[in-house]
């Protein structure tokens, strides 16, 4: 299941958002030609990546945010780029230019720090924007539980786009990460699921002043959690390969 856009459309153009992504796609870009050279990366993510013995040490502190700026292949950054993408530009929407920015940076702070502190000794480093993303998820789930969102059903080789609320959609993300983060064992599982718990976590608590702004429960009643403005909607192109009908009408050619 792929999120790949939802109904919600945004009343400003989300500058930080497209700032943070292409922000994002330069740095990997930067580093991208060395990715497979192991001397030149670790030696890379021992700088900038979030180790968390080193912070147990003392070191490193700004790599809490500086590790939400890297990412360790195409498919990670093109994944939470793409989340960033749907969901970021109606908080900025919400919040304005410069309040989104500092949310979304504590978020991803806050989130590298709960993930700290579920494996203060883990050597492994941590990467990626996740855990700042999540929080933009927590934010977006809080303002608009009813929002369309259209996701991708993959089945072997088929899928199916259908939309769903996004109450569901990132309610079921959150479990699931949460789900796994229990089971296993943080630091080791090659997934930072205690960084998306974090960022989503502190992203909802980020986002009550904007949701109290706007009225809180009574928002909620006004809108019923849908977005308070009408929603996009969207048409599947048809292909362009014209039909032709069969001069045998209804019947089968064996008669």
């Amino acid at each position: 299941m792929l999120p790949i856009r939802d109904h919600n459309p945004s009343g400003r153009t989300p500058y930080i958002t497209y700032c943070i992504i292409f922000l994002n796609c330069i740095i990997f870009f930067s580093y991208w030609g060395s990715i497979n050279d192991p001397v030149v990366i670790n030696e890379f993510f021992s700088t900038w990546a979030l180790i968390p013995y080193h912070l147990s040490q003392g070191e490193g502190f700004y790599t809490l945010l500086s590790s939400t700026f890297l990412h360790g292949g195409i498919l990670h950054l093109a994944g939470n780029m793409l989340f960033l993408y749907i969901f970021g530009d109606n908080l900025e929407d919400q919040m304005g230019h410069f309040g989104f920015l500092v949310f979304y940076l504590i978020s991803g702070i806050g989130a590298s720090i709960i993930y700290y502190m579920t494996a203060p000794l883990s050597p492994i480093p941590l990467v990626g924007a996740s855990g700042a993303i999540a929080g933009v998820m927590g934010g977006y789930l809080l303002l608009y539980p009813k929002a369309r969102v259209d996701v991708i059903f993959f089945i072997l080789i088929f899928f199916k786009i259908i939309s769903l609320r996004a109450w569901l959609v990132l309610g079921a993300w959150f479990l699931l990460q949460l789900a796994n983060g229990t089971v296993l064992p943080s630091g080791k599982s090659g997934v930072a699921y205690w960084a998306h718990i974090g960022g989503f976590v502190v992203g909802s608590i980020l986002c009550l002043p904007t949701f109290f702004r706007l009225g809180g429960l009574k928002f909620w009643k006004d809108s019923s959690g849908h977005p308070p403005h009408p929603e996009a909607e969207y048409t599947l192109v048809k292909s362009a390969i014209p039909k032709v009908k069969s001069r045998l009408g209804n019947k089968s050619p064996w008669g």
